[in-house]
């Protein structure tokens, strides 16, 4: 399977890499492991911004959970050069910033970890957590890092 097919099937647009806001770099690479750095959820080139179960709803999260992970294959198309590199998700971890008793970042998450199996198909699965936290940089919603294996 062709991935650049199967996101011009899934009609998204791969982002350029971000910049990084602070002394940290996009990905680094070590041996076949590509470890990329936390994305952001941002809405319109800002950050989104708000906080789960307080002003945002769980499908809001998924959506912005859905939108990182577009990022994120931007960064890993940045970091490749060709995403048809990538030989397995490996781990997803994901920040959502949410009240004390909100529960659901696992379903937030789904937004991110279903477009992955969308697109890399059964090497899309990956081990994942998903944290509630008080607050992630600039109030975003949702925070999401990962670690891909390389051909």
């Amino acid at each position: 399977m062709n991935i650049y097919a199967k996101l011009e099937e899934l009609k998204i647009t791969l982002p350029p890499l971000a910049v990084p806001a602070a002394a940290y770099v996009p990905y680094v690479q070590t041996g076949n492991l590509l470890f990329v750095s936390g994305h952001i959820a941002k809405r319109d080139g800002k950050p989104w911004v708000g906080q789960l179960g307080k002003n945002l709803t769980t499908q809001e999260g998924q959506v912005a959970a859905r939108a990182i992970a577009v990022d994120l294959l931007g960064t890993l198309h940045a970091a490749t050069g060709d995403l048809n590199r990538i030989k397995r998700i490996v781990k997803l971890m994901s920040l959502v910033n949410s009240t004390a008793d909100f529960t659901e970042q696992h379903l937030v998450t789904n937004g991110a970890s279903e477009l992955l199996g969308e697109v890399f198909g059964a090497a899309g699965a990956h081990a994942r957590s998903a944290f509630g936290v008080a607050q992630i940089p600039l109030g975003a919603c949702v925070e999401i890092e990962l670690i891909a294996e390389l051909d």
